[in-house]
C-alpha cells in the first residue's frame, strides 16, 4: 500500500514540541515521511502545518509564507528566553507606562525591521542550535535579520500589580520571533518584556478553522490532498498532456508570468505535477511530484 500524501493542519497543544507532533502524526499516518513547516515553541499553541509523504516537498516553501499570531506580552519583567518559561533576569515597575508610549513602541516595531532572534531559539550557529549553546553555558549573540511585521495591533491591556499585560495580534514574515517583539518592546519602554502566551492562528492560507487537535486526528485521521494543498497556497498553472510529460522528465517550462515565488503546475486530470519559479524566460522546477 502506497504511503499517504497530503497536509495535516494541527492545532498544536501547549507543552508539546513540534517534533512531538511530527512523531504522533508518523504513527497515525503509518509512515516516517513526515515533517512540519515552521517550528512552534513548546509553550505555543495553534497552527502547525505537517506534511505527509510527497507533501514534505511543499513544506520548505510553505514555511516562507506569512504567519499570524495572537499573544500576550507582559511588560515589567525580562526573561532569559523572552517568554514565561525562562528565568526572570530583570524587573521594573511598568505601572506608569502609558497607552501612548505603548503605541509608539509598537509603531517602531511595525513594518520592515531588523530583529535579533531570541538567543534561546532554533537558529543555527556553525551547525549547532542556538538554544543548545545557551544551555551549555555559552554567551550567544545572534546577528540581526531583516523581517517584516505587517500588522502589530494591541487588542487589550490590563494592569496586574506592577506589570502591564498586552493582548496583541501580529502578522509577520517568516523568521520573525514574537518573543523578540515582546523583548524589544519592553526594552524600548525601559521596563523589560516577555511573552506569557502565544497562539499561531495562521500559516499562509491555513487557519485555525481548518486545524484539528491531536485527539480529533486520533479518532479520524484525514489529510488535505496534495493537489488541494498546493492550490490553496500557490498560484496555479494548468497544462496539457504534452506539457505534463515534459514536466515528468524534468524539462523546464516557459516562464509562467504568475509573479514571484512558487507556482503549482497541474496536469489535465488535476494532479499536482511540480512547483516552479520563474527565472528569466523559463520556469525552473523547485520540486517535482510525478
Amino acid at each position: 500500500m502506497a504511503d499517504p500524501d497530503g497536509l495535516v493542519v494541527v492545532d498544536k497543544p501547549g507543552g508539546w514540541t513540534s517534533h512531538d507532533v511530527v512523531a504522533r502524526v508518523r504513527r497515525l499516518a503509518g509512515t516516517r515521511r513526515v515533517g512540519h513547516a515552521g517550528t512552534l515553541d513548546p509553550m505555543a499553541t495553534g497552527v502547525l502545518v505537517v506534511g505527509v509523504g510527497k507533501a514534505t516537498k511543499l513544506l520548505g516553501h510553505l514555511a516562507l509564507t506569512a504567519k499570524e499570531y495572537d499573544a500576550t506580552i507582559r511588560l515589567g519583567a525580562a526573561t532569559v528566553t523572552d517568554d514565561a518559561e525562562g528565568e526572570v533576569t530583570a524587573t521594573a515597575d511598568a505601572s506608569a507606562v502609558t497607552d501612548n508610549a505603548v503605541a509608539a513602541g509598537v509603531a517602531a516595531l511595525t513594518g520592515p525591521i531588523q530583529q535579533v532572534p531570541s538567543a534561546v531559539s532554533a537558529v543555527k550557529i556553525d551547525g549547532v542550535r542556538s538554544y543548545h549553546r545557551v544551555r551549555s553555558g555559552e554567551d550567544v549573540e545572534l546577528p540581526a535579520r531583516a523581517v517584516v511585521v505587517s500588522r502589530f495591533d494591541v487588542l487589550a491591556s490590563r494592569r496586574v500589580g506592577e506589570f502591564l499585560d498586552l493582548d496583541v495580534s501580529v502578522t509577520c514574515s517568516s523568521g520573525t520571533y514574537i518573543r523578540a517583539l515582546a523583548r524589544d518592546l519592553g526594552a524600548a519602554l525601559g521596563v523589560g518584556g516577555h511573552l506569557t502566551a502565544l497562539r499561531r492562528t495562521a500559516v499562509g492560507p491555513y487557519r485555525l478553522d481548518v486545524a484539528r487537535t491531536l485527539d480529533q486526528l486520533g479518532a479520524e485521521f484525514t489529510l488535505v490532498p496534495l493537489a488541494d494543498a498546493a492550490a490553496a497556497a500557490f498560484p496555479r498553472l494548468d497544462v496539457d498532456a504534452e506539457t505534463a510529460g515534459r514536466v515528468a522528465h524534468g524539462m523546464p517550462l516557459p516562464a509562467t508570468g504568475l509573479g514571484p515565488g512558487p507556482v503549482g503546475v497541474f496536469g489535465p486530470d488535476g494532479t499536482l505535477l511540480s512547483l516552479v519559479e520563474d527565472r528569466g524566460s523559463r520556469a525552473k522546477h523547485l520540486a517535482v511530484f510525478v
